[in-house]
């Protein structure tokens, strides 16, 4: 009987979404009007979640994403692209298939995470210094979480493991890189050159404040986006027709209740999620995959900032979350692969993260750095190789 109550309440949904995806207006009215009613029934969990998204964003997210965009900023200001470009260029982005303009945009993914890479990525195509369908490709290339948000909240505060930190981060990397290769560019002759640009007044003054004023602008934005997918997380979470819905699928597939929870929450927003899933008591392996694939898709708070950069210039935000779901995917069955190859049975990885060596964790950041050049140069070669021969 519950089957059938089930499968009846998942097709109506569905039939009733296929509706009205024909009017963006009604579905996004009636979404709204449901959040409005669920406020006004219960105003202390939306405001619960509103202090929860606040306090995250005013202590973890603003003190370190604020400076960090200010002097960003002024280095774009003040032709740091093309300095890059010129320094690292060539290391960063042939590897990747990209023009070395891109790589000032790569590094700052790299360090600090979404969304930035593509704020950045945007801000390169409004300056003309890249074109279109290379920034296109460059948003799902330069599209990862911080390696502070992975190992620190996730590895070492969430799941008390900084080995676990370092195999969600290397699955993180790994998968951009993958992606890279997926996402082939549109023109086979990938630019290599860099000329200094001096279209920017390099006034310092002027860069000073108009970088403070983006900063602020960009970080109120990020933290604006936060405390509304907190307030929405916190109200799905409380709902008696979610609790009932996946109290129903865990008894029907028999999945514990916190897994489907953390999946379902953590495609939202992923942060909620890898916490939830930190909590559960099943294989690691598995636990650790599914945190990968949050990390790597991002979640609908992630996807909706980065948006906010990228429909300006009318970038496609369903092919940004398509590719977002492949990276997601591939992160997770790397991360799976690693854990079952290196945690269990490697002596490098013991038992507490406090005593992990400091030789080892160079070893692994270096081979992190090196790996994907390297895959890169095999591929190369295996190309000639078949061409030749053919």
């Amino acid at each position: 009987m519950i089957r059938i109550v089930l499968y009846l309440m998942i097709i109506i949904s569905i039939v009733l979404i296929s509706c009205l995806l024909k009017n963006k207006s009604v579905l996004i009215t009636l979404i709204c009007s449901i959040l409005i009613i669920s406020f006004a029934l219960n105003p202390s969990i939306s405001i619960a979640g509103t202090i929860e998204g606040a306090n995250l964003f005013f202590y973890k997210v603003f003190p370190s994403l604020f400076p960090f965009l200010a002097i960003s900023n002024i280095m774009l200001y003040c032709n740091g692209v093309f300095i890059y470009s010129k320094l690292f260029g060539k290391l960063l982005c042939i590897p990747l298939r990209l023009p070395v303009q891109c790589s000032f945009v790569v590094i700052i993914s790299t360090l600090c995470g979404y969304p930035l890479g593509a704020k950045y990525a945007c801000e390169l195509y409004e300056k003309k210094i890249i074109d279109f369908n290379t920034c296109k490709r460059l948003l799902n290339i330069a599209s990862n979480a911080s390696p502070l948000f992975i190992i620190g909240s996730v590895g070492v505060s969430m799941f008390k493991s900084l080995r676990m930190g370092y195999i969600l981060l290397i699955a993180n990397y790994l998968s951009c890189f993958i992606m890279s290769l997926l996402i082939k560019p549109d023109d086979n002759k990938i630019s290599t050159k860099f000329t200094l640009n001096n279209m920017y007044d390099l006034n310092l003054g002027s860069a000073l404040r108009a970088s403070i004023e983006d900063s602020i602008k960009t970080t109120s934005s990020v933290g604006g986006f936060i405390i509304l997918f907190s307030v929405i997380n916190n109200i799905i979470k409380n709902s008696i027709i979610f609790d009932a819905i996946i109290k129903n699928i865990s008894i029907l597939f028999n999945i514990p209740l916190k897994v489907i929870q953390g999946f379902l929450l953590g495609l939202i927003e992923m942060t909620n999620g890898c916490n939830i899933l930190s909590t559960t008591n099943i294989n690691p392996a598995i636990k650790l995959s599914i945190a990968s694939f949050l990390i790597g898709f991002s979640g609908l708070c992630i996807l909706w900032q980065c948006n906010s950069f990228m429909s300006k210039f009318n970038f496609s935000l369903i092919r940004y979350s398509k590719y977002k779901l492949i990276q997601g995917t591939i992160s997770s069955v790397i991360c799976f692969l690693t854990y079952n190859i290196f945690y269990t049975t490697s002596p490098i990885f013991n038992n507490s993260y406090y005593t992990i060596s400091t030789i080892n964790l160079y070893m692994y950041i270096f081979l992190i750095i090196i790996l994907p050049v390297v895959i890169y140069k095999i591929i190369i070669k295996l190309k000639k190789l078949l061409f030749h021969t053919s």
